[in-house]
C-alpha cells in the first residue's frame, strides 16, 4: 500500500466518522422523519466506507453470497443508502405539497 492510498483511507475514515458523529448528534435533537432517513443514509454510507476499507485490507470476505460475480454486500449497501435518501426526499416533497 502506497502513501497515497494510506492518506485516502485515513481521510475517508476521518471525514466519515465526523459526518456519522454529527448525524447521530442531530438524530437526538430531531424527530422529523425526513431528517432521520437522511441520518440513517449517512450512517450506512460510513458502514459502506468501513466495509470497502476492510476489503482493501483483505479482512472482509464477501464472496459467500454473489449476484453474478458481485458480492451481495457490495451490491446492497449503496442501494440501501440511496433508498434511504430517496425516501427522505419523497417525505420532504410530500410535506411541502401538503
Amino acid at each position: 500500500m502506497d502513501s497515497g492510498q494510506t492518506v485516502f483511507i485515513i481521510c475517508q475514515l476521518a471525514f466519515g466518522a465526523a459526518a456519522t458523529f454529527l448525524a447521530i448528534m442531530l438524530w437526538s435533537k430531531t424527530r422529523d422523519a425526513a431528517w432521520m432517513l437522511i441520518i440513517i443514509g449517512a450512517i450506512i454510507a460510513y458502514i459502506e466506507i468501513v466495509y470497502s476499507i476492510l476489503g482493501i485490507f483483505g479482512l472482509s470476505d464477501g464472496d459467500y453470497f454473489l449476484i453474478g460475480s458481485v458480492p451481495v454486500v457490495s451490491f446492497a449497501l449503496p442501494l440501501i443508502r440511496m433508498g434511504f435518501f430517496i425516501a427522505a426526499f419523497a417525505v420532504m416533497i410530500f410535506k411541502q405539497t401538503k
